[in-house]
């Protein structure tokens, strides 16, 4: 079946000189791509979408908490049970036309095997984690939440800290469905097998150290 654009294009008469036009204009967007490559530093947090540099804004604190408090139950589960690599922020995932920096990424071992020490560019995770801000919303809940299906994510958690809730979506048939939105209750992961948390570890601090206590002590899942 094809992609509803293709079909609009294919009833222009002059659909072969549109798709040269869109070939020219990638091509000169790759120019611009590589530039980017060519010209980034750790020093800011920035991305590469649709063919222009988006350089991020200073976050609001209850936003790094969020993300911080996050992370740290993640990263420790993968690595007491040895599931792969988790990336925070930092991390330029490079799907086939954009790059991004998600909050929060994951990767298990069969892309993390691959990984080396001083890789810059990573290929699209198992799972991704966003934590809203004022500037980021609608890319987050638009083009990213788009990107990310169409480039296999099977999992893509949106978290808003101002709300203090988890939407989670998971990949079925190459379309993500709404799995929970919520603040209160549990979260499951699909990609994270027996990583299940209270949604308000993600914000609450003593919520957060009794979640990474439990994590700590459970066994490791079979």
């Amino acid at each position: 079946m094809h992609h509803p654009i293709i079909e609009q294009i294919l009833e222009y008469p002059d659909a072969y000189l549109i798709m040269q036009e869109i070939q020219a204009a990638l091509a000169e967007e790759r120019k611009k791509r590589e530039a980017f490559y060519n010209d980034i530093t750790d020093e800011y947090k920035v991305e590469f979408i649709n063919g222009e540099i988006v350089m991020h804004s200073p976050v609001k604190k209850f936003h790094n908490e969020a993300t911080g408090l996050l992370f740290q139950l993640v990263n420790v589960f993968v690595l007491r049970n040895k599931l792969g690599f988790v990336g925070i922020e930092k991390i330029m995932t490079a799907l086939t036309r954009n790059d991004y920096e998600p909050d929060i990424c994951f990767f298990g071992n069969q892309k993390a095997a691959s990984f080396t020490s001083t890789q810059t560019l990573f290929p699209a995770p198992d799972l991704v984690v966003e934590v809203l801000s004022d500037s980021t919303a609608k890319r987050d809940r638009g083009i990213k939440f788009d990107d990310y299906q169409a480039h296999g994510v099977e999992e893509y958690w949106i978290v808003d800290p101002d709300q203090q809730s988890i939407e989670q979506y998971h990949l079925v048939n190459g379309a993500y469905e709404l799995i929970l939105k919520a603040t209160e209750g549990h979260i499951r992961s699909f990609v994270l097998l027996g990583f299940v948390i209270p949604i308000q570890a993600a914000f609450n601090e003593d919520a957060n150290m009794q979640t990474m206590t439990s994590i700590l002590q459970s066994q490791s899942p079979a």
